[in-house]
């Protein structure tokens, strides 16, 4: 009885497991969900590998904006438009006309003619310093001869430009006033041109400022240039005989 007892006890045990082994309602949810998540990290880590190695072997669409950035600065720099004038310069010959007729030179300051103000100017002071010195001597003579023409005997202004030394009442005061009278005409002639080389020169200074602003972009041929050379010079005569001379021409292109 014992034995049999063990024996149906071990065909229940064996029965037992032989239904859940073919039963798969037990086991199979979980290994399902287990296999499904590896398989899904799997995917999830080959998808991210793929991005990453797509994402360093792609090439960039287009170039790095902070060389952009360099590039577009040196082109600006390297342009020639950086170094050309912001507004080029041309004159007006009517304004350089009316600043020269108001003040000498300021036509020529205008044109930018820089150079010319000291010949300008100099030539102003030379002027006025021979007026002023011809004037003055022409005003001395003046009175002299003025005061040797009158019958007053108190008006002595001619005794001064005696020499040194001469007595007056042994001059021959007819002689004397001949001297004065030329030496008068002769001082004022040159104070008189000397006034009209001024007028002269300030008329000069007006033409100078209006040619140059005329001409201010005005270019001459660069073959400019003189050229000195030997000839043959033949006399041209209505028989076929004629002399010749040998001599050197000299000649400029313009």
């Amino acid at each position: 009885m014992k034995f049999a007892g063990v024996f149906v006890l071990i065909f229940f045990a064996c029965c037992t497991a032989n239904v859940r082994a073919q039963d798969p309602s037990g086991q199979h949810p979980q290994d399902t969900v287990i296999h499904t998540a590896i398989d899904s990290l799997k995917t999830a880590r080959q998808h991210s590998s793929a991005v990453a190695t797509d994402t360093l072997s792609q090439k960039p669409s287009g170039r790095d904006p902070i060389r952009n950035k360099v590039d577009s600065i040196i082109t600006a720099t390297s342009s020639d438009a950086l170094f050309a004038p912001a507004h080029l310069f041309k004159p007006t010959p009517r304004k350089a006309v009316i600043y020269s007729a108001i003040f000498p030179g300021l036509g020529q300051i205008y044109n930018k003619k820089y150079w010319k103000l000291p010949i300008l100017y100099g030539g102003f002071v030379g002027f006025t310093y021979a007026i002023t010195w011809n004037n003055g001597y022409y005003r001395d003579y003046l009175g002299a001869y003025q005061d040797i023409m009158d019958d007053d005997l108190t008006t002595i202004r001619w005794h001064d430009m005696l020499p040194y030394g001469l007595d007056p009442g042994s001059v021959d005061q007819e002689w004397f006033k001949g001297v004065l009278q030329q030496r008068k005409d002769y001082y004022r002639y040159y104070r008189d041109l000397s006034i009209i080389g001024t007028v002269a020169l300030y008329f000069v200074a007006i033409v100078d400022a209006y040619v140059d602003a005329q001409l201010f972009d005005f270019d001459i041929s660069p073959d400019l240039s003189m050229r000195v050379e030997p000839a043959i010079l033949r006399e041209e005569r209505s028989t076929m005989k004629g002399n010749s001379a040998y001599g050197v021409q000299w000649s400029f292109s313009f």
